[in-house]
Order: C-alpha cells, then structure tokens, then sequence
C-alpha cells in the first residue's frame, strides 16, 4: 500500500499540489485570520435572541461546557488573540488527522473489497 501511495505522488502532482495549497490556506485562515473573526453573535445567537428563547437555552448546562477549546480559546493562553490562532490551528490539524484517517481507512477498505470481488480473470468488476 505505501509503494501505491509513493507512486501517486509522482502520477498526480497536480492534486497533490492542491492540497498542498489548500492545506496552507486553511492554515493561515485558521492561525492568522480567526483572530480578527466579528464577536457578534453568529446566525443561530441572534435568532435566539430575537425570537426570545435564548433565556430557555441558558436555563441547562450547553455542551460546549465541557469542550477542551469553548469559544475557541486555549485554557491557560491570556492573549485573546493567540489563543484563538491557536485553537484554529489545532482545529485544521485535527481536521487534517480525522479526514486523512478516515480516507486510508476506505481506501484500504474499498481495495479489500475490490479483490474479494474479482472475476476469474483478475480484473475486477468495477473494471469490467
């Protein structure tokens, strides 16, 4: 599997280019353009406030209570700022582990299946 991965990058250098690319601008948005993100509230917070049951959503303990970054800030980082770029960092590269995770696994999963379902000649039926 690791030889077809290396052999992809010499075949699509085009796409990996792209996410090469796009791996950095997620990364500079997330470091260095959501720290100036509007501290108004955000589309769902103003509906609740004007329609008048933003008082009831407080009344319980929310689920971000327990959240490692709520309103996207490092516990123990006093500088608002910083610690929004950082908790934007650690957000891409936990999505960046998460999705890269995910895709191997159904890649492997998708090659697995692939062979369990050739034909008598070797070729696959997604070839066929």
């Amino acid at each position: 599997m690791a030889h077809d991965i290396i052999g992809s990058f010499s075949r699509n250098k085009g796409l990996w280019a792209f996410v090469g690319v796009a791996l950095m601008v997620a990364l500079i948005l997330g470091i260095f353009v959501s720290p100036f993100a509007s501290k108004s509230p955000d589309g769902l917070d103003k509906t609740a406030e004007d329609k008048g049951f933003v008082e009831k959503a407080e009344e319980t303990k929310p689920a971000w209570e327990h959240s490692p970054m709520k309103d996207y800030a490092v516990p123990g980082i006093k500088n608002e700022k910083a610690s929004t770029g950082i908790s934007g960092l650690m957000g891409v590269l936990i999505t960046v582990v998460v999705a890269t995770a995910v895709g191997l696994l159904l890649y492997g999963l998708g090659r697995r299946w692939g062979k369990k379902h050739e034909t008598g000649s070797g070729t696959p039926l997604s070839e066929t």
